[in-house]
């Protein structure tokens, strides 16, 4: 049987393919005075021409001429130019193998090659099995075999020699991982294992399917319900740090090629490796778990708040008739009384003019029901709830295993107390319980004249812990998400040796004094010129006053000559059934060949099938009703492909195809150059099922619902999607898309609207390399802040908000160049750090530095922005490119009226990444056409003006059939190259 290949053709093509731009060839091939005076010995343009072709083949890639290589003509032209040689003799030099052969041995000599041999081969094997313990990707081990022989400078082998390489890697490194994680288990951890492949009691299910539910609803009994999965999970009692025994990479590909299959084929593994998978199962699916209940609380504890606070209204809404009659009735009371007195009247006999006696005694002790103290909030409300924390608090905190920083101290010995209580029964809260973590909010309600209120003190203290797993002043052994902050960042000892070696991965000078020297040289001047400016009255459309900011709104007026050609181009766009667009697109690109096999790697054989589930996705329709429409799909099929084949990478891999595909059209130049981008959240309500796992946000009012956040280059091509809550602000997600994405985009300079920015956002960008440019709503109440000096601004007095706290920076930079360094090598999202970072405390000296440097990068943004009207224009220009492709996504997201209605996350995942792919699709088939419509007009008119073409868009889907059955005809009538007719147009 023959070995399966570990990468693809075009992954073989692309390991060994020579440079084709000039830059490349210049770098690569450029000879030197050495080079040219050793070829110039030979005799004839011929063997000239054929040593210097072998002298770069020999360099990169690093094999010589074999008789069956083909040079690219690229190469032989470069060749050429610098020795002025034809390079159309290269056929007779070719085919002489033996002066091939000759020429190749003195070049190995003069360049100082080896042969590749047996040791060689073992060397390679065993630095490519290390690396294959990080990562199975046959790409990825290649790259590395083949830079170490050019270091070595060893003859690259033939590419089956590097391929057999990497196999055996793989192999072994998948034996030691086998190995590892079942070495330390005892005979009673595998009857554990084992008996998770088992059937539940009065169910059909397995006990691993039962423990892999995600909870349904956040209440008291799906919590305890997920507690009873968690404890099982911890049941288990595997070996300590077995996990980390393992790279994370590896562990999670194991777990998730387990988690996709049948007991069955568990089953069918040899012992070793199905002990290992259940074991990453296992480990993954606890710490998910972890995060899961701690979700749950969160969320429990915010609906219990929420609800307090809605009946304090209500309560407050329902005394409000009798609030306002006894206002108006002591008012009547109070005017006689001041007539009495004017009048020497006798006040008594005054009010019984108003009221008699006895109904002023009852008013009386009707308004002191009505009354509520000062400082009476929708906290009193809150015990209203507690039996349904009551119901799952002992078991949560009992489970859970919380550790805390020093700022937390208090908060986790008040948990303790309860623990202690919960274990002894206990009623009455001890009268030395901490309670220093009690806010003075809480503080009336909490301590009594009686003692400790349990029933607050207990919800106070589960509040507290809350918000301190939210900031990371907590953390709970074995979570993902909540763990020691410390545990998130690069080593102390890696990041000293990268400092020390100059080698961080930031885009500024690490040395804190020159930094804030040039920032603060740069912020001072910058404050001059736009001072010097407001004062004279020369900002661009911006006057400062004493009242604040007014910018004049920029003019979005489109030429009529632009509004003509957009009509114009649009009604010839070919008409096409979004089936048919799609093969369409995968024939110019092939996406569909990064959505591999989980465990095989192959590509989907039914490549069919494989765009009904992708387009099931897109459109929000699911594989139940998509099975129904597509007429020989059941869904059957479109489930084992999706659980196989479809996942976040593989969606990743494919939208960076087509946004590479579409930014290489010449016409997508006109919009951009790919340097640029804007990102926003669209909402979708959450229904059904999912209705429980979406969240409320007040801006989008109370229907629960997903966000799903985008990222669009400037030429329109959507290159990153995220699912993110509703609740949490936009910009905890902006350096997500720019970081993480994998298209070939090098964004410099990126938008976002008010909801996308903060303090901690603007320096981390900063520190990234990525210019930040907001639009700020309501600008003028946005401050400015200025170095500590006795400079004054006087024109900018009305912006300015105070000084900046550069000590802050100094004491805490290299906490700051870690936390970039993690954030830039991916040990850690930018998403997580800047949700954990919003949460802290405010005296958090981290958080408080990276505030400060951001308020120098803010500064400097708003005062470019009352500089330049180019910005503004560029920057809203951008936004509105954002916004109308959430246009388009909403048209194209039609099926179940657009509500996300998938309760698991990972599918509310696909949804979107499904959405974001099907909208670059039909992105990059708009640019296509519309440069072909845009050159049939420009051929009928010769005074044709390219630079209209800057206002034409690909978001448009009138002509795209999005509805209807969903059958796949077969293209190859087009033929390859060929295009659809464009539709006749009426020319003015």
């Amino acid at each position: 049987m023959p070995r399966r290949s570990i990468w693809s053709a075009a992954e073989r093509e692309s390991l060994l393919a020579l440079p084709a731009d000039e830059d490349e060839l210049i770098r690569q091939y450029a000879f030197s005075e050495s080079d040219l005076a050793m070829i110039r010995q030979r005799r004839g343009d011929t063997n000239r021409l054929g040593v210097a072709a072998q002298l770069s083949l020999l360099r990169f890639p690093g094999q010589g001429l074999s008789a069956e290589a083909d040079v690219p003509a690229v190469l032989l032209d470069w060749i050429g130019r610098q020795l002025g040689i034809d390079p159309t003799c290269w056929p007779e030099y070719a085919a002489r193998e033996e002066t091939r052969r000759e020429h190749l041995l003195e070049l190995r000599t003069y360049l100082g090659l080896g042969p590749f041999g047996l040791t060689d081969y073992r060397k390679a094997l065993q630095s490519a099995t290390e690396l294959a313990l990080q990562s199975d990707k046959g790409i990825v081990l290649a790259g590395s075999v083949l830079e170490a022989l050019r270091r070595q400078r060893i003859v690259i082998p033939s590419l089956d020699v590097i391929e057999r390489i990497c196999a055996e890697a793989i192999t072994q490194a998948n034996r030691r991982i086998y190995a590892v994680l079942t070495d330390s288990l005892t005979t009673e951890h595998r009857r554990r294992l084992d008996s998770l492949l088992k059937r539940r009691e009065d169910s059909k299910s397995t006990r691993l399917s039962w423990l892999r539910q995600s909870p349904v609803r956040p209440n008291s009994r799906h919590m305890l319900e997920h507690l009873q999965r968690l404890k099982a999970w911890l049941e288990l009692e595997l070996p300590a740090g077995i996990e980390r025994q393992v790279h994370q990479n590896r562990l999670l590909k194991i777990a998730r090629e387990g988690g996709q299959m049948t007991p069955s084929d568990l089953a069918k593994f040899e012992p070793q490796r199905r002990y290992a998978t259940l074991v990453a199962v296992a480990t993954e699916s606890t710490a998910t778990v972890i995060d899961e209940v701690i979700d749950l609380h969160d969320r429990i504890i915010g609906k219990i708040f929420n609800t307090a606070r809605h009946r304090h209204q209500q309560q407050f809404q329902a005394s409000g008739k009798a609030i306002n009659d006894k206002v108006r009735l002591y008012g009547r009371i109070g005017k006689a009384l001041l007539d009495a007195k004017e009048s020497g009247i006798d006040p008594y006999t005054a009010i019984e003019k108003v009221i008699s006696w006895e109904a002023f005694t009852a008013s009386v002790g009707e308004a002191q029901t009505l009354a509520r103290p000062g400082d009476f909030d929708f906290l009193h409300h809150i015990s209203e709830s507690y039996t349904t924390v009551r119901r799952y608090a002992p078991e949560f905190l009992a489970v859970l295993k919380f550790r805390a920083a020093p700022a937390a101290k208090d908060v986790l010995e008040a948990i303790e107390v309860l623990r202690t209580m919960n274990k002894d029964n206990t009623r009455k809260v001890p009268a030395d319980a901490p309670t220093r973590f009690i806010k003075p909010r809480w503080a009336k309600l909490v301590v009594t004249d009686e003692g400790i209120d349990r029933r607050y003190y207990e919800l106070c203290a589960l509040s507290e812990l809350k918000n301190a797993l939210r900031s990371g002043d907590v953390w709970v052994q074995g979570s993902r998400q909540f763990k020691d902050f410390e545990e998130y960042l690069v080593p102390a000892g890696t990041f000293t040796e990268l400092k020390a070696t100059g080698a961080l991965p930031v885009a500024i000078d690490t040395d804190c004094d020159q930094y804030l020297h040039n920032r603060l040289s740069l912020l001072e001047q910058q404050l001059a010129v736009v001072d010097g400016l407001a004062g004279s009255g020369g900002l661009p459309d911006a006057i400062i006053t004493a009242s604040g900011l007014k910018i004049t709104p920029l003019d979005a007026a489109t030429p009529d000559a632009a509004q003509t050609l957009i009509e114009l181009t649009a009604a010839q766009l070919p008409r096409v059934k979004i089936t048919d667009m799609l093969m369409e697109v995968d024939e110019w690109t092939g996406f569909t060949r990064h959505f591999t096999h989980l465990k095989t790697g192959d590509t989907a054989k039914d490549k069919k099938l494989l765009l009904t589930a992708i387009l099931a996705d897109g459109i929000n329709l699911g594989l139940t009703k998509m099975a129904e429409s597509c007429p020989g799909t059941t869904y059957a099929k479109l489930s084992w492909l999706q659980a196989w084949h479809i996942r976040d990478e593989t969606y990743s891999t494919a939208l960076a195809e087509l946004v590479n595909a579409q930014s290489r059209q010449s016409l997508a130049g006109h919009w951009g150059d790919g340097t640029t981008s804007s990102s926003d959240g669209q909402r979708f309500k959450a229904g059904g099922r999912a209705q429980s796992t979406g969240h409320v946000n007040p801006k989008y009012g109370t229907e629960p619902g997903r966000m799903f956040y985008t990222h669009i280059s400037d030429q329109y091509s959507p290159f990153s999607a995220k699912v993110v809550n509703v609740g949490v602000r936009d910009s905890t997600y902006v350096l997500d898309g720019l970081l993480y994405h994998e298209a070939d985009l090098r964004i410099e300079e990126h938008y976002t609207d008010t909801n996308g920015f903060t303090d901690h956002v603007f320096g981390l960008m900063h520190l990234l390399g990525f210019r930040f440019a907001p639009r700020i709503r309501d600008l003028g109440e946005t401050r400015l802040y200025i170095p500590a000096s006795n400079t004054a601004y006087g024109a900018l007095n009305p912006l300015i908000g105070g000084t900046l706290n550069t000590k802050a920076i100094r004491t805490h930079w290299d906490e700051i160049l870690r936390l970039s360094t993690s954030i830039k090598q991916g040990t850690v999202t930018a998403s997580l750090m800047l949700r954990k970072l919003g949460s802290y405390p405010r005296q958090n000296g981290l958080a408080v530095a990276l505030r400060e440097l951001g308020r120098i990068e803010r500064t400097l943004f708003i005062l470019d922005w009352l500089q330049s009207v180019e910005l503004r224009r560029r920057v809203n220009a951008g936004l509105n490119k954002g916004e109308a492709r959430n246009a388009l996504a909403r048209a194209v997201f039609f099926n179940r009226l657009g509500e996300i209605r998938d309760r698991g996350f990972e599918q509310q995942r696909y949804r979107a990444s499904g959405l974001n792919l099907l909208t670059a699709a039909i992105v990059l088939w708009n640019t296509v056409y519309l440069e072909r419509a845009t050159n049939a007009v420009a051929s009928h008119d010769p005074e044709f003006d390219d630079a209209l073409l800057q206002y034409l868009s690909p978001l448009g889907w009138e002509h795209i059939n999005l509805t209807g059955d969903y059958t796949w005809r077969n293209n190859a009538k087009l033929g390859t190259g060929k295009f659809r007719r464009l539709r006749p147009a009426k020319r003015p």
